[in-house]
Parts: C-alpha cells; structure tokens; sequence
C-alpha cells in the first residue's frame, strides 16, 4: 500500500467517528437517532468504568496489533487536536515546521497515569474527570460548541422569518453554568495550546489513557520503522512527526508515543525509507522501552481497580442528604456511586429533554465539580416516563432503567416547609403542587376557612420536582426536593376504581 494511502485511511476513521460525536453531543433538537449514542461506547475510560470490557479489550488487542490509531482515529481530543494543528500551520512551508524530536517525559507520563490509578482504588474519579480525553471534549463540545450552534440556529430563525420560511424556532441558552463554561475554555486552551506549540504534547504527557495504550503500542505488531540503508538523515520525517517521537539522528521511533498519524510516511516519499509494516524484532536493546515487569505493574493495576471500585464504594461513610446534597438522575443508584462512575462527558445534559440537568460548580465539593445534578426551575421537572439520560450514558454512571423501573425510583423526597405556603401567608388557594405530582404523593388536606394545605407520603414521592417546579413561592420555594443519597424504591400510587355505572339508567336515544 502507498504511504499516502495510510494518512487517507487515518483521516476518513477519523472523520467517521468525530463528526457524528461533535453532532451528537450538539444536537439541542433531538433530531440525531439513538443509534448515534453507540460511538460512546468505543471510548476508552466510558468502557473501563461501565465494565465493559469486550470493548477494553478489544482497543488493547488493537493497539497491540496496530499501535495507538485509537488516538488519531478513535478518540474526539484527539482528532481535535488534529485539526488545531492543520489549521495553524496552513500556509507554512513544510520544511519549517516546528516539531523535532523530544526525549519523552516518562516520570510525569507514569505519575499521573498512577495517580489516576490511585484514586479510582479509593473510588475518586476527580483525576480521570480532569485528564480523559473522552470527558474533555464532551464538556468543551457542549459547554462552548453546542450554545454556538444554538446562537447560529437563532440566528438563521431570524433571517427564516424574513422569508415567511418557519423551518427553524427560537431556542433559549440556558444549559451552560459560569464554572463549567469557565474549566471547558481552559481545558481547550490548554490542549489547544499544546497542540499549537507542541503537536501531540497532551496526548504524550498528561492523557492517561495516551500513557496506557503507550505501554501496549511497545510490543505493537504493526509499526512505523526505518529502512537504515535508505536512509539519509534528511530529517523531514523528524519535522512531520507531530508526536516528537522519530529522531532522524539516531534512526529510531518511539513506538510508545506513535500516535499513527502517518504524517512522517508522506514526508519520506522521496527516499521511501519509512515503511508501516510488520515488525520483526532486532537486536535486544536497539529500540528503548519498557521493561517486562513495568508492563506487568502498570496493566495489572488497571485491570484490578475496576472490580475493587464498588467495594471502595460501598465503604464511604454516608451523610445526611440535605439541599447541600445533589439530586442524582434517575439510574445513578446512589451518590457514591454517581461520583465514582461519572466523568462528567455532559452527554446527559445535551440530551435531557426537559433541560434539568445542570453541570454543578463546586458547590457539592471539589469530587462532584462539574458533574451533572438535577434543577428544578420554572414548569421543568424530571418527566415521569422519561429515560433518556439512563440510555445516553457511556460511563455506567446512570444504569438503564426501564420505563416502568424509572416510574417507581426514587430521586429525592419532597419537603413541604408551611411557613412559606402562600395558603398560610396570604390565606388564599392554591394546591399546584397536587395538581402536579404525578404519582398522587401530594395531597391537599384540609386547613381552616375552605383552604387546603399540602400533605407529603413520603413512601409515594419519586422525587420528579413536579411539585418543585410548579410553586409559585419566590425565592425560596414551598416545596422542594431533597436528595436521596442512595436511590429508594417508591410505592405505586394507589390505582383509582371507578364507581359502577347501571347502564339502564343511560339513555342513548335509541
């Protein structure tokens, strides 16, 4: 195969898979089908976390066979970064490009990749929120993309009218927090930066996912080599190497930070030195790497953190759910596990219907920053039938619940605070919150004068803010939701029998 042809291929997976994710991660209107949602899922740290290890294996197996074409073709950074870089040096010459071959930062590489070891052990997933790629661009994606789509359709609603076309409708930008849209800015400076400045700089240094599949591209079977008696120590390959891993000098590739981008094959078109082929092992010691037993620590504790999560887990002492705590979606299981297993991508918040969920600050403390929490605000709740999030989810963080299993889970509790009620304050009716609650959890109850009062059955209450959303008290509402830490399962509202009807008594006319 010509070398060009590698780069083609390189390009069109990569395509493949980060143009439908950007649209589904901006897709405010629903319009994308729910077939789209299965790019998630090739995702390194989304399958690690949910236990989805065919698909763990299966990116191993190819790293080991093709080296890392996971973070040129597969992984949305990457691509990213990818296209930062065409952009910035369209127009320069080739031969004046920046790159040249750096000695790898390898204790910072493993800290961090231990760190985020670490961590997941004692069930924190604060470092992987930070450092995963998958994550990054998700909130980068709907954090600063998706409100400029949705600008972008505003605007084109606007020019429609003008034409009497109504092909388009007003949307309103409500689903960007200041800290979240704050830390997605600085996360795409940052690895934008790096991408300007020194290619694939993030990917080779501080992506723990990069360092982990670094260890298994080592041994890869296919890889970028170097004919010595073709070679002239031009150097072009060097300059085109965006992972600053082929030292034109010494004649070797750093198989570890090859990204197989392919970048250097067209560049060495003229010697044909460069050659991706199947590679058969020299001389013992020709090509730095890392030894067997290094190997053999840094998988093995990867592989065992994921079984040992739940157990960590479940050993957190638990709190009083009060309104400091945040109410989880529907599927999350409890607040441990939410935190454990979310990584905040913000995939559920682009695509829940009623826009109830909210990236938190650091309001619930820095484990739970930028992760999504449910907000009830004007006539917005959690729909009683809904289970969008449980299904969009990658990480496991929501499990799926069927529609029946989400009818029944129990979020939060809803607390009734008297004192606020306008039916006590200013002795009128009101009753929306009753009228509201879907699952009869809300009861009006006699109070004085002909006016009711609301009444709470806690067993019933599944938490969905009906209530919440609906009353009219201003500012600090009447009813409201407070958390369950660990998810409950509620009663079933009581089904209504209806009075017998004597069907000789109905006249029909006939």
């Amino acid at each position: 195969m010509k070398s060009h042809s590698f780069k083609r291929i390189r390009v069109f997976f990569a395509l493949l898979f980060f143009l439908p994710l950007l649209l589904f991660f901006c897709d405010f209107a629903g319009i994308l089908p729910e077939g789209f949602r299965f790019l998630t899922e090739f995702q390194l740290i989304p399958a690690l976390l949910a236990g989805h290890f065919a698909v763990v294996a299966g990116l191993a197996l190819l790293t080991v066979v093709f080296g890392r074409v996971y973070c040129s073709a597969v992984c949305p950074l990457g691509v990213l970064q990818d296209i930062v870089s065409f952009f910035s040096r369209r127009g320069k010459p080739k031969q004046k490009r920046r790159y040249r071959f750096r000695k790898p930062s390898t204790a910072v590489r493993y800290t961090l990749l231990a760190v985020c070891v670490l961590f997941l052990l004692l069930g924190i997933t604060t470092p992987l929120l930070l450092l995963d790629p998958y994550s990054n661009f998700g909130r980068i994606a709907v954090n600063l993309f998706r409100p400029v789509v949705m600008a972008g359709n505003n605007l084109l609603n606007g020019l429609a009218l003008q034409f009497n076309l109504y092909h388009f409708y007003h949307v309103t930008i409500y689903t960007v927090s200041a800290a979240s849209l704050l830390f997605a800015l600085l996360a795409l400076l940052a690895v934008g930066g790096m991408s300007l400045l020194r290619g694939r700089l993030f990917c080779n240094t501080v992506c723990p996912v990069g360092t982990l599949l670094g260890v298994f591209s080592r041994r890869s079977l296919f890889r970028i080599t170097i004919d010595r008696t073709r070679c002239n120590h031009c150097g072009l390959c060097e300059r085109a190497c965006k992972s600053e891993c082929i030292n034109s000098k010494e004649q070797t590739v750093d198989t570890s930070r090859c990204v197989g981008c392919f970048n250097c094959l067209d560049r060495c078109s003229k010697q044909n030195a460069l050659g991706y082929r199947f590679y058969r092992r020299q001389a013992a010691g020709e090509e730095a790497g890392m030894t067997r037993r290094s190997f053999l620590v840094t998988s093995t504790a990867m592989a065992a953190s994921v079984p040992l999560l739940p157990a960590w887990a479940s050993g957190q002492a638990p709190s009083d759910a009060t309104k400091r705590t945040p109410v989880t979606p529907p599927g999350s299981v409890s607040l441990a596990h939410f935190k454990q297993k979310c990584t905040a991508c913000h995939l559920c918040i682009t695509h829940c219907p009623q826009q109830i969920l909210k990236p938190a600050g650091f309001n619930f403390g820095l484990q739970y920053a930028f992760k999504p929490h449910l907000v009830f605000y004007e006539m917005a709740f959690c729909n009683y039938s809904c289970t969008v999030c449980s299904e969009i989810c990658p990480n496991g963080a929501i499990v799926r619940l069927t529609e029946e299993e989400k009818k029944v889970t129990q979020i939060g509790v809803a607390q009734f605070d008297k004192s606020k009620c306008i039916v006590y304050t200013d002795n009128t009716s009101c009753g929306a919150c009753s009228e509201h609650c879907p699952v009869q959890a809300v009861q009006m109850e006699s109070y004085k004068d002909g006016l009711t009062l609301p009444r709470v059955f806690e067993e019933l209450c599944i938490g969905c803010g009906g209530c919440e959303s609906i009353c009219p008290v201003r500012p600090v509402k009447a009813i409201n939701i407070l958390a369950n830490e660990v998810h409950r399962i509620a009663q079933k509202p009581p089904q209504e029998e209806a009075a017998p009807v004597d069907a000789g008594e109905l006249d029909f006319g006939f």
